[in-house]
């Protein structure tokens, strides 16, 4: 990671090409105007294929898993040291700029043109491995946790709490980006970084 950070709520050229910095801003609420109505197009798909009981537990499930998801996406790909030129320019893309650049409002979320294709790659593996109901289900609540992180990341770094479950979850998220970039990956849970051992925050 680069040790650069901007206090500023501004938002850094990423790119020389206007279309592909167009493409990289994307305002926090458009995942969830994409997403809902996908939700809900599965959960009747679902539901009429799947019990009423089963399909509330793989549900559920979903939202479970997510949160697993969002721990490896963050901990393992977007925390990735890279050793090439190539590779550390990818990475500041997918999520060095975030760091960088903590209060850019236009790169908090993941462009669709990348989202889209990841939401549709899981889909086909969800139900190939659990069947079009149960794996309709599934990836239903997999993008309902995907929505809510998405919410939560913008309102940690957006919206002003100064008690309550927000601003714990946002001193948390804090932490991850100004005391120890090695900790806290987590964003809307920090189940899994106490079931792996990555709670405790390090002082620079």
């Amino acid at each position: 990671m680069k040790k650069f950070i901007s206090s500023k709520q501004e938002t850094p050229q990423m790119f020389k090409r206007p279309w592909m910095e167009i493409l990289s801003k994307v305002p926090w609420f458009l995942p969830h105007l994409l997403f809902i109505p996908v939700v809900g197009v599965l959960l009747v798909q679902a539901y009429s294929l799947v019990s009423l009981g089963a399909f509330l537990a793989i549900f559920i499930g979903g939202i479970f898993f997510w949160t697993l998801a969002e721990y490896f996406f963050h901990r393992i790909i977007f925390h990735y040291e890279c050793t090439s030129q190539f590779g550390q320019r990818l990475h500041w893309i997918a999520h060095g700029v975030h760091h960088d650049y903590p209060n850019d409002p236009k790169r908090l979320v993941l462009p669709p043109v990348l989202s889209v294709p990841l939401a549709t790659f899981f889909y086909f593996v969800y139900t190939y491995l659990l069947g079009t109901g149960n794996g309709s289900a599934f990836m239903a609540g997999f993008l309902t946790g995907y929505m809510a992180y998405e919410f939560i990341h913008y309102a940690v770094h957006h919206l002003t709490a100064k008690k309550g479950l927000l601003a714990k979850m946002r001193k948390w998220h804090m932490k991850h980006h100004f005391k120890d970039e090695e900790a806290g990956f987590g964003v809307s849970s920090p189940l899994w970084d106490y079931i792996f051992k990555t709670h405790q925050f390090k002082s620079k």
